[in-house]
């Protein structure tokens, strides 16, 4: 059975199709972060420590780093990015202990992160383009690590699922020519949005199934992607999650974090209640309030796609007698009422004399 390994220095996570779900944390990555991007070009690291903790606590089992900022000051990434990516790596790396994956398209910056992690990152990415292969698959060989492979190459994205097959196996095949095993590509067959081709779903599913049959690698995604545009994007992505691990996906590339209410909303909301009359108690605290009215919470949490994944965990028997399901959904018990059963009652249900 098809197993990739990537290592911290003390952790270990596995993507296997008889493995729970690996979720990669996308969180630390300046992309379309206007103030996260502003912050490191500033050497405040600030919002890095803080989503490198929240998303570790909601539950990633392997943090994704990208530095990819386009500096002001140099607007050249092939100079700023590898002494960042070195810098955010070392940070990580002193706060969590789950294993990282290494995100860029600066071969330079590559090499820099995989020299700073320690263990055995995941390496992010191959395309099936000449000229990436050939940068790439040696420092893969080079540093025994596993590699995200994405299913474009020269001509770009297809929107034929044949053709971003054959750019997988094209890959996989390059890459054994490289010494480097199947076991230790990840493959990413892109997802498109299910806004601009509603075969999209159907798309992937068939492609994961045909990658895990017939080239029996390990696949990922952007999860996300496949809810792009479109209204109530946690109501799609929570379907898409557990069908694309029955189709036999075995990770994703995602926000694990429910992102707390800002007080802005807090407030709008407090005063759409006044205006139509509603006295509150007095001395409601906000995360009363947010709960009542069902906007979430004032406190970083796992979101609905972690709950969502860790059910299909269950469903397809990778969860041990349910434990992880079970300890999930613990609820932690209130001040006072610390060792006691159902409803506060000390040792659990009252029992009939």
């Amino acid at each position: 059975m098809t197993r990739t390994i990537v290592e911290s220095k003390t952790k270990t996570a596995v993507l296997g199709f008889d493995e729970p779900f690996c979720v990669i944390g996308e969180r630390i990555n300046p992309t379309g972060r206007k103030k996260l991007a502003a912050e490191l070009e500033a050497g405040d690291f600030s919002t890095v420590e803080t989503d490198a903790l929240a998303q570790v606590a909601a539950g990633a089992n392997i943090l994704d780093i990208n530095a990819g900022v386009v500096y002001n000051s140099n607007p050249n990434p092939n100079e700023t990015e590898p002494p960042l990516m070195t810098k955010i790596i070392e940070l990580v790396q002193g706060l969590v202990d789950v294993p990282l994956c290494i995100d860029s398209s600066v071969p330079g910056a590559l090499e820099a992160g995989l020299a700073a992690a320690e263990g055995r990152p995941l390496l992010n990415s191959v395309t099936g383009e000449e000229e990436r292969l050939e940068l790439v698959l040696p420092l893969v060989k080079k540093y025994n690590v596993p590699v995200v492979a994405i299913s474009n190459d020269d001509t770009g994205i297809s929107e034929d699922p044949d053709v971003r097959f054959a750019v997988a196996r094209k890959i996989v095949e390059r890459a054994a020519d490289f010494g480097i095993p199947a076991h230790d590509i990840v493959v990413d067959p892109l997802v498109m949005p299910i806004g601009a081709m509603a075969t999209a779903g159907k798309q992937v599913f068939t492609l994961v199934r045909r990658l895990r049959d017939e080239l029996g690698v390990n696949t990922t995604c952007g999860a996300s992607n496949i809810s792009f545009g479109l209204p109530n994007r946690h109501g799609i992505n929570n379907a898409f999650l557990p069908m694309a691990m029955g189709a036999g996906m075995t990770s994703a590339i995602m926000n694990p974090v429910q992102m707390p209410v800002t007080q802005a909303r807090i407030a709008e909301k407090k005063a759409e209640v006044a205006a139509a009359g509603l006295v509150l108690p007095e001395g409601m605290d906000d995360e009363t309030f947010v709960t009542l009215f069902g906007l979430g919470s004032t406190k970083v949490r796992p979101g609905k796609e972690m709950e969502a994944i860790r059910a299909a965990n269950l469903l397809t028997d990778n969860d041990a007698h349910g434990g992880a399901w079970i300890a999930f959904n613990k609820v932690a018990p209130k001040a006072g009422q610390e060792g006691r059963g159902r409803a506060g009652r000390s040792g659990g249900r009252r029992r009939r004399a």
